[in-house]
């Protein structure tokens, strides 16, 4: 990618402040960036490493979200480490489980916060959307007549 150069500067540069993001656009201005895509090796790239970058976002907050939801349901169901509380820092039991309660929250808060924000600043959901959206019609058009005749329209 760094040996290549773009095809048309312009339309590179103009991409380029968009994060290579053409989702937003009128369908007909689209074209012309979609035939750029189709020609400079270097933007198609860029665009494939920028839509990596916001999926891999996208799924570890959502990760963060399901470790702090794993964390408070390991909260509720086993007994807080009541040994390491008492006996070695001194701590009461229920104080221990209120904090570790509490940070558990504040950090499932903070990561649906983070999860919001990234989805609504990426454009990770449409770009899955649309991977899903070929994939299906992929699957589709193999499945035998049979299976698609049963298929409503």
């Amino acid at each position: 990618m760094a040996n290549t150069s773009c095809t048309d500067r312009v339309v590179g540069a103009i991409l380029a402040s968009w994060r290579y993001d053409i989702s937003g656009i009128y369908p007909e201005m689209r074209k012309d960036y979609e035939s750029h895509f189709a020609e400079c090796p270097r933007c198609r790239a860029r665009q494939n490493f920028h839509r990596s970058l916001d999926v891999t976002l996208a799924v570890l907050t959502s990760l963060s979200v399901f470790f702090f939801l794993f964390a408070l349901s390991v909260l509720k169901h086993i007994k807080p480490l009541e040994h390491v509380a008492f006996n070695i820092f001194g701590l009461d039991i229920s104080d221990t489980y209120h904090m570790l309660v509490s940070a558990g929250i504040a950090g499932l808060c903070f990561s649906v916060i983070a999860l919001a924000l990234v989805l609504m600043a990426t454009p990770a959901p449409s770009y899955l959307g649309g991977i899903a959206a070929e994939r299906a019609k992929l699957i589709e058009e193999r499945l035998p007549a049979a299976i698609k005749a049963l298929r409503p329209r």
